[in-house]
């Protein structure tokens, strides 16, 4: 019975090692059936998720294209054109002119002083001791040519005037009896005593008028000294450094009158510069908003020793008064020549939004384009540019109203 129980326990482990021996077998199969079940769902996902990616990335390209066409579209910005009325034009002062070559000038900026016209201008002075007894004009007023300034009286001037007066009459007194009369010796003495008492007195500082006036003691004249000093020119006085009462003495300055119609200024620049500057050349001066055309009349030949500069002497007119000695200005200097280029007024190349230069191009009349240029310098008022073809009609005045109203029209003012 013993060895029947064994034999029964061996049959049973047996069957317990085959049942779970099955079960592995079992489920080593579906576990490999799992496997190949779930890797074909995980490669359909990643494929439908490819797919995706790949609809979404045409979607995306399509958009690409479609911008890139915008972007074509945009790069002409849909002709980035505007059409405007003759009304809107002529409110706006727009002009346009076909664009061509030109000769374009060198212009030397330099910095300069304005002084007055030393060829224009007189300094009143006393030829002799004397003391101020009136003034007849003052700082600012403007004069003529033989206006009476001042009056002087001087103890000279009498002694002079009385010995113009005796020689005057002696000299008319052998006039009228003759060289047939009176010796040559009281003739002659007399013709040289009136000669020289008339060059004293106009030495002194008395004008012919004045001489003949005390001869024939006309109107005031009298031998008392007193003697007045006439403008020399015709001018507006600037200095007038006197009061009446003061004795003053040969050479004192009481009058600065200078014509202020003409100034000059004196530029500085560099030698190299100085060598580019010939006389008469075309000059424009500026001081804030003023600005005047004028020439070069002089070119010193000395370097200056501290600022290392050459003096260029300019001379500009100054008809409405408007700039004065001492004002500081910024001179242009042509310097001659520069060939043949395509160039334009400044305020007919503006700056788009994105930094480039651009000018409008009338494409049809009344219908304008922005044209993105190259600026290749700029000389004065005229700016050179490349980019653009010679002969087409651009707007040289009024680009701004246009650049604004294509702005407004929904444009970005530029064109690649």
């Amino acid at each position: 019975m013993t060895k029947k129980m064994h034999t029964l326990s061996a049959v049973a482990m047996f069957g317990l090692f085959l049942n779970v021996s099955s079960l592995s077998a079992k489920g080593e199969e579906n576990h490999g059936h799992a496997k190949n079940v779930t890797q074909p769902q995980k490669e359909v996902g990643h494929l439908k998720q490819e797919n995706k990616n790949s609809d979404n990335h045409d979607e995306h390209g399509k958009e690409e294209t479609k911008h890139g066409s915008e972007h074509d579209e945009h790069g002409k910005e849909k002709t980035q054109s505007i059409s405007l009325t003759k009304e809107q034009m002529n409110v706006a002062g727009i002009v346009v002119s076909p664009l061509h070559l030109q000769t374009v000038v060198e212009e030397i900026r330099a910095p300069g002083e304005v002084h007055l016209n030393e060829y224009n201008s007189a300094k009143v002075t006393p030829r002799i001791n004397a003391q101020v007894i009136g003034r007849e004009a003052k700082m600012g007023d403007k004069v003529t040519k033989g206006q009476p300034l001042v009056i002087l009286s001087s103890v000279e001037m009498a002694q002079a005037q009385g010995e113009l007066l005796v020689a005057s009459r002696e000299w008319n007194r052998v006039s009228e009896l003759g060289r047939s009369v009176v010796s040559d010796q009281r003739f002659t003495g007399a013709k040289v005593a009136f000669d020289q008492a008339q060059a004293k007195v106009a030495a002194y500082g008395m004008t012919q008028i004045q001489i003949r006036d005390l001869m024939n003691l006309k109107g005031n004249s009298t031998t008392n000294g007193s003697f007045r000093l006439l403008a020399p020119i015709d001018g507006t006085i600037i200095k007038d450094d006197f009061i009446v009462g003061q004795q003053v003495e040969p050479g004192r300055v009481l009058f600065d009158i200078s014509n202020e119609s003409t100034l000059w200024v004196e530029a500085r620049v560099s030698p190299t510069e100085a060598e580019k500057i010939r006389i008469d050349a075309q000059t424009r001066v500026q001081s804030g908003k003023i600005s005047v055309i004028g020439k070069v009349v002089q070119i010193r030949h000395t370097l200056d020793e501290t600022t290392r500069t050459i003096s260029v002497r300019l001379e500009i007119p100054n008809k409405d008064d408007l700039l004065h000695p001492g004002t500081f200005v910024d001179v242009w200097i042509n310097g001659g020549d520069q060939g043949q280029a395509l160039a334009l007024p400044k305020e007919a190349v503006l700056r788009s939004p994105d930094g480039d230069s651009v000018i409008f191009i009338e494409k049809k009349p009344g219908e304008f384009q922005a044209q993105e240029v190259e600026v290749d310098r700029v000389e004065g008022d005229a700016v050179v540019i490349r980019g653009v073809s010679e002969g087409q009609s651009v707007v040289v005045k009024g680009a701004f109203f246009v650049q604004s109203e294509l702005a407004k029209s929904g444009f970005e003012v530029h064109n690649h």
